[in-house]
């Protein structure tokens, strides 16, 4: 099985020259499913690109939503309209909204929104203040004095619905595939080629998602974890143990790509070819 993966497309600012040559460029990966890690494009309009790809492509298309697919709306009202889209066709899977998917003998993809959690870093010291708060209602009805309560909100509550769908992976599984928007670890929180520090890790890490994933991989060291994630624009990847992996992607504005095939074998088709010591979820990148 081949999965194109992307991240942060933000759909809003890319010109119809440059959707046909993104379209194409998804094309010749040949992938059997799309992938997206979140920053589709923004609250008035996330469902419509959602359709508009579906319509563009013919494979399956599994996704988590991003911060910036709530601008000009809030975080219930998008989900609401997207979770309705996604029910109404059927090439359309939002990760947020659905249990453990699948993909092959052993292999699993689950998914979750994620935010930055405001539980890593020093968010009282921070000079960061992101558009968030003046582009989500959530946060723009609210006191700022109340921000770092719902920023720690949101990530517990995405923490708690991963949770759910990481405990309801059969026992037998050898690997699952997680999506998310928000890097889940100061690790995995790249800018190029560093990781964040304590003034940006507060609004670009989920440490309640990171905790979660740590907490299943140390009851689960049979199974492999592969995290995608995006939201910094820059790529990395960080082992945090023998069965944890996250890649965080790369993006830029007005020109979306595709950030890598994940390629997937079942453990016995490989154990069955020789090539047993291969891992069972690869990623690909460098696409020609």
């Amino acid at each position: 099985m081949r999965i194109a993966w992307i991240t942060d497309p933000h759909l809003n600012h890319v010109s119809s020259h440059d959707w046909d040559q993104w379209s194409d460029r998804i094309a010749s990966t040949q992938p059997d499913a799309l992938l997206i890690s979140g920053d589709i494009s923004e609250g008035d309009d996330v469902v419509l690109q959602l359709r508009r790809l579906a319509d563009t492509v013919a494979v399956p298309l599994y996704f988590v939503l991003g911060n910036h697919d709530f601008y000009q709306s809030s975080i219930a009202r998008t989900r609401q309209a997207v979770i309705a889209a996604s029910r109404e066709l059927d090439a359309l899977n939002y990760l947020t909204d659905l249990g453990p998917i699948p993909l092959a003998d052993g292999v699993f993809l689950c998914g979750e929104d994620g935010w930055g959690d405001a539980t890593i870093g020093n968010y009282e010291a921070s000079f960061i203040r992101l558009n968030d708060f003046e582009q989500i209602d959530d946060f723009r009805e609210t006191s700022p004095d109340r921000w770092k309560a719902k920023l720690q909100q949101l990530g517990a509550e995405s923490a708690a619905r991963l949770q759910v769908k990481l405990a309801a992976v059969p026992r037998d599984a050898t690997d699952v595939l997680v999506a998310t928007h928000i890097p889940p670890f100061r690790e995995s929180c790249w800018y190029e080629g560093k990781t964040t520090d304590d003034n940006w890790a507060p609004f670009f890490v989920c440490g309640e998602i990171g905790q979660t994933l740590m907490e299943f991989c140390q009851q689960r060291s049979d199974c492999n974890t592969t995290v995608i994630c995006g939201h910094t624009h820059h790529d990395g990847v960080a082992t945090l143990r023998e069965n944890l992996t996250v890649y965080t992607g790369a993006a830029v504005y007005g020109s979306p790509g595709v950030e890598a095939v994940i390629e997937i074998t079942p453990r016995s088709q490989k154990q069955a070819n020789g090539a047993s010591d291969r891992p069972v979820v690869e990623l690909v990148k460098n696409l020609a």
